[in-house]
């Protein structure tokens, strides 16, 4: 839901009702992951996706019939064989698809709302969990996608201080437990599925490490929550005012980054030569990536290509807990590059996570191709891909570290 979460912000604050679908597991090859979405308003207009295509026809008709009967459901679509007509995916995989009708809120509903009415307090809990996302907050919202029927589609707005918007219904351990969970997949800006078992929590009770199931419900059964985390837009710092930086800010905003062009150089660290930068410093490198607090997704690219600026960044860069590092030139200056690094301290293990020379062998010349083989590097280093072709590998197409997905399975 939080995936198109500008989109259906506008559409709160234009009152519309409507139905959200949200892809919550997946199984085997599926084309959107969890979190993926797919809303329809009550004049039929459809936006974004669950599926690519694939079983976006029957995903709209559960949204419509939600639109009708005010009750969220939860659907599970999956390849047939037997039937090459039937509603499935053709990719083999499977997927569970959460639909939750989302009526016109009522202004203070959060807060109880006019006579308590708990659907109002609900319309307007998801209502602000889409304003924050659209925003750039960081924040998550948890769901009851499996439980007692009167709770199912219940949602709470947790944000990284803890605090937090709406309730879950039952008892307000459930609560409780949700917002200290919710809270620990938001630091670590995960969507997944989480079961909360139904008793209350034995003291001392250790925790398992696939975060897979939490006691604490006391609602006479378990309850399966769906969180979706929003955090703001990971950074891509390139440091570097040159053409070969331009085209690669202009992938790096594709990709959904929030790019930062570094340059000692006024002359060259313009507004002009970088449109679509989000900001343009000018500072030394290594000052500026000194003042910077960044967290595990950020990307540095150096194109600077001079010694007095690639040394005391990458002396720093390299000891940062960043995602990736990598720098422009060519294997002899690499080479140098390397030694040089060695004699101001980095050990080799520091050396090892440097990507030099930058991107993947593509045969890349111009500035945009050189651009989309940085690029490519990037998402290959992100997602555990090899960089290999897929015609006639027999590796998995997508290579995401499965998530925990709670008792999913069980979910008919």
């Amino acid at each position: 839901m939080l995936d198109i979460a500008d989109e259906l912000n506008r559409w709160v604050e234009q009152g519309r009702t409507f139905a959200v679908a949200t892809v919550v597991a997946t199984n085997g090859s599926a084309p959107r992951q969890p979190g993926a979405a797919l809303a329809v308003d009550s004049d039929g207009t459809a936006i974004g996706s669950v599926s690519g295509g694939c079983v976006e026809g029957a995903v709209y008709e559960l949204c419509q019939e939600a639109l009708q009967t005010g009750r969220p459901v939860l659907e599970r679509f999956g390849y047939s064989d037997e039937d090459a007509f039937a509603v499935g995916l053709t990719c083999g995989g499977i997927i569970d698809i959460f639909i939750t009708p989302v009526r016109a809120s009522i202004p203070g509903a959060a807060d109880g709302g006019p006579a308590g009415n708990p659907v109002d307090s609900n319309a307007a809990t998801l209502a602000a969990a889409l304003t924050a996302a659209s925003s750039g907050e960081a924040a998550a919202v948890a769901r009851i996608i499996k439980g007692p029927d009167d709770l199912l589609g219940r949602a709470l707005l947790v944000r990284p201080d803890g605090s937090h918007t709406g309730t879950l219904g039952g008892h307000p351990a459930l609560d409780r437990t949700a917002v200290e969970e919710t809270r620990a997949l938001l630091d670590a800006g995960r969507t997944t599925t989480l079961e909360i078992g139904a008793g209350p929590a034995p003291e001392g009770e250790a925790e398992d490490e696939g975060g897979a199931q939490r006691s604490g419900s006391r609602c006479g059964q378990p309850v399966l929550l769906l969180v979706e985390s929003s955090v703001p837009a990971p950074r891509m710092i390139v440091f570097g005012a040159i053409d070969f930086a331009s085209a690669l800010v202009r992938v790096g905003k594709f990709l959904n980054y929030h790019v930062t062009v570094c340059d000692a150089r006024p002359v060259f660290a313009t507004r002009t030569r970088f449109p679509d930068a989000d900001e343009i410093v000018v500072d030394w490198p290594h000052r500026y990536l000194d003042s910077q607090e960044l967290d595990s997704r950020a990307v540095l690219c150096v194109l600077t290509h001079d010694a007095k600026f690639d040394i005391p960044l990458l002396e720093r860069a390299l000891r940062l807990p960043v995602a990736y590092v990598g720098a422009m030139g060519s294997r002899r200056t690499h080479l140098d590059r390397q030694q040089r690094l060695r004699d101001v301290g980095l050990t080799e293990l520091e050396l090892n996570r440097l990507r030099s020379p930058i991107g993947l062998d593509l045969g890349a010349r111009t500035p945009e191709e050189t651009a989309l083989s940085i690029a490519a590097e990037i998402v290959a280093n992100r997602r555990g891909g090899t960089g290999a072709p897929l015609t006639g590998a027999h590796t998995p197409i997508h290579h995401d570290a499965p998530r925990s997905v709670g008792r999913i399975g069980e979910v008919a």
